[in-house]
């Protein structure tokens, strides 16, 4: 993308569970259109990460050590963000966990630190990082959800149920900040490649399995669903607000494929 055309030099974005594939993705697309961006993960990158991160963009950016299930936590890496790197004009709210596990038999402290982090975290950090843009009367919220929120993964634990309450959280956020400015919209990402989901894909014959459910015959790559977060963070999307982004290749209109036909000469 360039980033002129995107408008987002020297704004700051704040990125949440910024180590992992997608977020890492996200970090560098932000980076390489100019903005300024804070890394958050439960585990700060070492300055030399940081730095390779940085290499060839026209951005700055920090890391910071930020459980977003610690309501403390939250609050002092919003402050931070601010001395820093300046005001957050933007928040990508991506940190999430898996526990698998089926719902008659997973633990509930389990079901309950999927929701703490995949969906109370999320509205933890909307509210903290929010702030400052209330007080500037703009800001755009981008909230990374999955098509699981919308078509139930079995053996997932809470998995689903969050991901289809960020739907709804991000879509009673854009109604009740919308007057004040702030946007909030969804990606919801398909198949993706990355560290976490690397053991589906290690397997020759699962890949491809999988590659052939996609009507693109590809899975995702992080940066696609990097492009789609950077849209909605710029003003590019100014009048999206309460919209989903489905970055799938195609995957979840291919539902009736799956019911036998005859077959027509």
């Amino acid at each position: 993308m360039n980033d002129k055309w995107l408008g987002l030099d020297g704004r700051v974005v704040a990125v949440t569970g910024a180590n992992g594939g997608i977020g890492r993705a996200i970090v560098r697309s932000l980076l390489e259109n100019g903005a300024h961006v804070a890394m958050l993960d439960r585990e700060a990158l070492a300055a030399q990460d940081v730095a390779t991160l940085l290499a060839n963009t026209g951005g700055r950016c920090i890391s910071l050590a930020c459980d977003v299930a610690d309501d403390e936590q939250v609050k002092a890496a919003a402050e931070a963000v601010s001395r820093q790197l300046g005001d957050c004009f933007s928040l990508v709210n991506n940190a999430a966990v898996s526990v698998p596990g089926p719902l008659d038999e997973i633990d509930l402290a389990a079901w309950e630190r999927q929701i703490n982090i995949n969906l109370t975290g999320y509205l933890r950090c909307a509210r903290a990082f929010g702030k400052s843009m209330r007080v500037h009367g703009a800001g755009s919220v981008v909230h990374v959800a999955s098509i699981a929120g919308s078509n139930p993964q079995p053996l997932s634990g809470a998995y689903s149920s969050t991901k289809a309450a960020i739907l709804m959280l991000s879509r009673q956020l854009a109604f009740e900040w919308g007057p004040h400015g702030i946007r909030n919209n969804v990606v919801s990402p398909g198949l993706t490649r990355t560290p976490l989901t690397e053991l589906y894909y290690a397997d020759p014959q699962m890949h491809r399995q999988r590659e052939e459910a996609v009507p693109l015959r590809r899975i995702g790559a992080p940066e696609d669903i990097a492009n789609a977060v950077v849209f909605l963070v710029s003003d590019r999307s100014s009048y999206m607000n309460g919209a989903e982004m489905v970055v799938d290749g195609g995957f979840t209109q291919s539902l009736m494929s799956h019911i036998p036909r005859p077959r027509r000469s």
